[in-house]
């Protein structure tokens, strides 16, 4: 080899060895130098580590080292712009990875704040990453053609039809996302439903296209974000911040039950100690009004004055009982009221909210509640409405005179045997 030769074969050499060290020193040198130095003392280096946006970033030190070494080793020619146009390309690739490792440290730095961390920027962030693969496939395409990127840009216009065609899910998303984070809709942790797409449960994820909610049954549903702002949902967001859950149940009672408080019936209720203020005040006041108003002789008829009865003082009972509940809300709507009556009987319905928003407590808070209130309706001469079952109409069967027993009894008459 001669030495003009071996003149024209040593720059590129050197080019690549310089490109090759350049890469190396990055890589294994002054990443782990970095990372020692800055080992548990800021967040951010951390996220940096974690999502690799020094180690990406080390790609773009021989892209530089090539770009600036190229025209001291080769002539400007075909060969010159061929391999610049491919150091571009391969700058631009590496500089989207690095932007998306920037976006993820972000997010997660973003996320790490207590204030922030239900906050959907998910969308957001997925929506940017989009952007900039367009405008990095723009820019690839411009140096691979050695066109100017407006070149291409001018001819999106054309395939504006079919790119909303293919991108339909993304751009209704993204607008869909960007209304869902600054309208509140969803985050992250929230209980939803939407009968339509069998959602029930919690929100585990708010993506650019897509929410997926693990229901109760441990199953996954996934929605089109585009649905949670063209559809109806109910979230359940705003019970839990309350700090209080709604208990929204009747009793049916009997009508047949409900009349006046009679002599008895009195001296039964007034043992009851959360009654004790109540009938005090209440008897005084009937009986003034009645001393005011009607005559001494026509108290005996019962439609004549003011009288207390037992579906009053019942639910008289019930304000009392919930009001020194330790589990019902007293700063909350608290209401113990009469529906309109049906062919079940006089629903009293009980409309209060519980201290405790957890769904199994809440569910035993409200069944302890009713238990007692079941189990209390004797001590004031009521009784709860049901529908008549088997056995009440066996029941009744059996009091009919001259029904023979048998029949009563629902058994069939069997053929006597023959001698």
């Amino acid at each position: 080899m001669t030495l003009e030769n071996l003149m024209q074969i040593l720059p590129p050499t050197l080019l690549i060895v310089t490109v090759l060290g350049s890469y190396f020193a990055a890589q294994r040198i002054l990443i782990p130098l970095l990372r020692k130095a800055t080992a548990g003392r800021a967040v951010w280096e951390d996220l940096l580590f974690r999502h690799q946006v020094l180690d990406r970033a080390a790609h773009l030190v021989p892209a530089v080292v090539f770009a600036f070494g190229l025209p001291l080793v080769l002539e400007p020619g075909e060969l010159f712009l061929l391999l610049k146009r491919f150091n571009n390309v391969y700058f631009i690739l590496a500089g989207f990875l690095v932007f998306t490792s920037l976006l993820n440290a972000g997010a997660d730095r973003y996320q790490s704040h207590p204030k922030h961390q239900h906050l959907p920027i998910g969308g957001f962030i997925q929506a940017i990453k989009l952007i900039g693969f367009l405008i990095c496939f723009v820019l690839i395409l411009s140096q691979l053609a050695d066109r100017s990127p407006f070149y291409f840009l001018s001819g999106l216009g054309a395939l504006t039809a079919i790119l909303l065609l293919i991108f339909k899910d993304s751009i209704l998303g993204l607008v869909a996302g960007v209304q869902i984070t600054t309208m509140d809709l969803v985050r992250k942790g929230d209980w939803i439903e939407m009968p339509k797409h069998g959602a029930d449960g919690d929100v585990v994820d708010v993506s650019l296209t897509t929410v997926r909610v693990r229901n109760w049954d441990k199953t996954i549903s996934t929605i089109p974000a585009y649905e949670l702002v063209s559809s109806s949902f109910k979230n359940w967001r705003g019970m839990s911040e309350s700090g209080g859950r709604r208990i929204k149940r009747a009793i049916a009672m009997d009508i047949n039950t409900i009349g006046f408080v009679d002599s008895d019936l009195l001296a039964q209720m007034k043992e009851i100690r959360l009654l004790r203020p109540y009938l005090e005040e209440k008897l005084c006041e009937v009986e003034a009004h009645n001393l005011a108003h009607i005559p001494p002789t026509e108290l005996r008829r019962l439609a004549n004055g003011r009288r207390l009865t037992n579906i009053g003082t019942f639910r008289a009972y019930c304000v009392a009982y919930l009001r020194n509940h330790p589990a019902i809300r007293q700063d909350m709507t608290f209401l113990v009221r009469q529906l309109a009556p049906t062919a079940e009987g006089l629903p009293l319905e009980i409309y209060v909210f519980s201290g405790d928003t957890r769904w199994d407590f809440f569910e035993g808070i409200q069944a302890d509640i009713f238990d007692h209130l079941f189990a209390v309706l004797p001590e004031f001469g009521l009784r709860a409405f049901q529908t008549p079952t088997g056995l009440d109409m066996r029941q009744i069967g059996s009091s009919r005179p001259g029904l023979p027993a048998s029949v009563a009894s629902g058994e069939e008459a069997r053929p006597a045997a023959n001698d």
